[in-house]
């Protein structure tokens, strides 16, 4: 059978920048060695370092919100760069949390860079939805449904779609519903709907693993499937 491909939304494949890979630290290049050693410096060769670490996440900051722009017509030139100063704000004080997480997978200059993108892509996201109620309940299913089958294809489509929907609203409970519906369906920002429902993202991406896990073994049970849109097992 021919089924239609959703693709996951921006937020599934967009990987947290403050994680470094490898377990073991790397032999660290001299510049990178020289910001951990200032950064963890006291006085007046800390305040500058961390004065020119601002500098370098306001650089990043500002990079992504002029690269997203277009895509918020409605927030005005202020409005940016007030974003952009809190998301390095905040990146700074995440970066210095962080500091011994760093192994040396890449330049520590680019490591830093990667704290201020995420984060104003993510004060972006909620600026983007300040005000907008987060849907948590289907807006519609046709997402799902393939144009030009041929009559065969398209009832064993329509039994496939009739199976997920039922599944969606009597297998999973409704906390995994509302996730599920939110995220998958909706298109809401993970990290949008962590903030409306208290929680945290790596709360909603379990329950979304648990969620497609649910649905896709209910599927199996009746003899169908549906990878294109629940993803590979993970083992």
């Amino acid at each position: 059978m021919t089924a239609a491909v959703c693709r996951e939304p921006a937020w599934y494949t967009e990987h947290v920048a403050t994680a470094d890979v490898p377990s073991v630290t790397l032999p660290l290049d001299p510049e990178s060695r020289a910001w951990l050693r200032d950064l963890r410096a006291t006085g007046a060769v800390r305040d500058e370092a961390v004065a020119r670490l601002h500098a370098l996440l306001m650089r990043a900051t500002r990079f992504e919100v002029a690269r997203r722009r277009p895509t918020l017509p409605h927030l005005r030139g202020n409005d940016l760069d007030d974003v952009a100063l809190q998301a390095a704000d905040d990146a700074l004080m995440s970066v210095l949390a962080r500091l011994d997480d760093f192994r040396g997978a890449s330049r520590f200059t680019t490591w830093v860079y990667k704290f201020g993108l995420l984060e104003a892509a993510v004060k972006l996201r909620r600026r983007a939805w300040q005000g907008r109620e987060v849907p948590l309940e289907p807006e519609s299913w046709s997402f799902f449904s393939t144009a030009a089958l041929e009559p065969a294809e398209e009832a064993e489509q329509s039994e496939l779609l009739a199976t997920l929907q039922h599944a969606i609203e009597h297998v999973l409970t409704p906390h995994q519903r509302r996730v599920l519906v939110a995220l998958a369906l909706n298109g809401v920002p993970i990290d949008v709907l962590a903030e409306r429902l208290e929680t945290s993202r790596g709360a909603l991406y379990k329950t979304l693993h648990d969620a497609r896990r649910k649905l896709r073994r209910h599927l199996e049970d009746s003899g169908l499937a549906f990878d294109a849109w629940l993803g590979e097992e993970e083992t």
